[in-house]
């Protein structure tokens, strides 16, 4: 008779490597949620692989006690493929930055999502480069000060929810760094996706770029600046919930009104919808609320299914090699 498997704990997901990020850093909070999450996914631990670049977060692996990779810089997209396409059993996970997904590796991320590789992509967005003392990244907003613009960066920041949705991403979401609960619920939504899922964590950096997320994340201020979005339900944010979104019809454009007396016209989430993924994605600043939650969900084979079948499909055919080398252009040389 087959003994039970043991029940795994927090502590069975926790390696014995002392923890090194910089006090106060988002990511501590990111990784003891990662690692309350891992036994209520109902995988065994040994299918468990963790995969990062090169950066603060990618030091991610090292904090698991599980399988993992820490790569070379931006590419842990393409070896996450490779492990995932070698072994489909396993439940591959991608640890990466800013910086790394979306600066050097950003044409590795773009076809990742492309081809909608079954992986969960965790991309910590502090909006600076941590690692290499605080130069301004891809994502860091016009004027911020650093090492590498003292005088303020001058470059538009990208968005990685919107630069995902371009990419043909079909699991897209949103979530902070603090809030467990919320975490905890967008990244087992992500595991239970079939293909590529895409989760946006925004994350403190105490060091080169504290505060920067402070709007969302201050319980006294954040019900006016972040509308948390659910399936079927209208956006309404603040304190009372007592603002709510609209699109207006003439110049489809999105639009922050009273709730009261605007029930029938506020925006209603609909995770299936790409272009009000696109609007809602792109909301922030002082004038609008950022969105957290599953912004967009699309139903597709993976690219590790489609790469099975023709496989399949190829060994059933039972052709000859030979016939297949000299097929196609080829010719004779007198």
């Amino acid at each position: 008779m087959n003994q039970a498997l043991p029940t795994l704990t927090l502590k069975d997901f926790a390696s014995d490597q002392e923890v090194r990020w910089c006090p106060g850093c988002g990511d501590y909070a990111i990784l003891k949620t990662i690692q309350k999450l891992m036994p209520d996914l109902d995988t065994p631990k040994e299918n468990q692989v963790f995969v990062s670049g090169i950066g603060c977060s990618s030091r991610f692996p090292y904090y698991m006690n599980t399988f993992g990779f820490h790569t070379i810089h931006g590419r842990a997209p393409a070896i996450a493929t490779g492990v995932k396409l070698a072994n489909p059993e396993l439940d591959v996970w991608v640890i990466t930055g800013d910086g790394d997904g979306f600066s050097i590796g950003g044409n590795h991320m773009m076809h990742v999502l492309r081809r909608n590789v079954d992986l969960q992509i965790l991309l910590f967005n502090n909006e600076i480069y941590g690692l290499t003392k605080g130069q301004y990244s891809p994502t860091s907003q016009i004027g911020t000060r650093s090492p590498s613009s003292p005088t303020g960066s001058i470059d538009s920041p990208l968005s990685p929810c919107i630069v995902a949705l371009g990419s043909g991403s079909t699991f897209i979401a949103r979530s902070i760094d603090t809030e467990a609960k919320h975490l905890t619920q967008v990244v087992k939504r992500g595991h239970d996706h079939r293909g590529a899922s895409f989760i946006e964590i925004l994350q403190n950096c105490p060091i080169y770029n504290d505060g920067i997320f402070e709007q969302v994340k201050d319980k006294k201020i954040a019900p006016d600046f972040r509308v948390e979005v659910a399936q079927g339900e209208p956006l309404k944010f603040g304190k009372d919930q007592e603002k709510g979104i609209v699109l207006n019809r003439d110049s489809l454009q999105l639009e922050v009104v009273a709730a009261e007396g605007n029930e029938d016209k506020l925006l209603v989430h609909d995770e299936s919808n790409k272009i009000q993924a696109q609007l809602i994605a792109a909301m922030g600043g002082p004038d609008f609320p950022v969105a957290v939650g599953v912004i967009y969900r699309e139903e597709k084979t993976s690219f590790i299914e489609d790469v099975q079948a023709q496989v399949e499909t190829a060994r059933s055919s039972k052709g000859s090699l030979e016939k297949l080398l000299n097929s196609g252009h080829t010719w004779e040389v007198d």
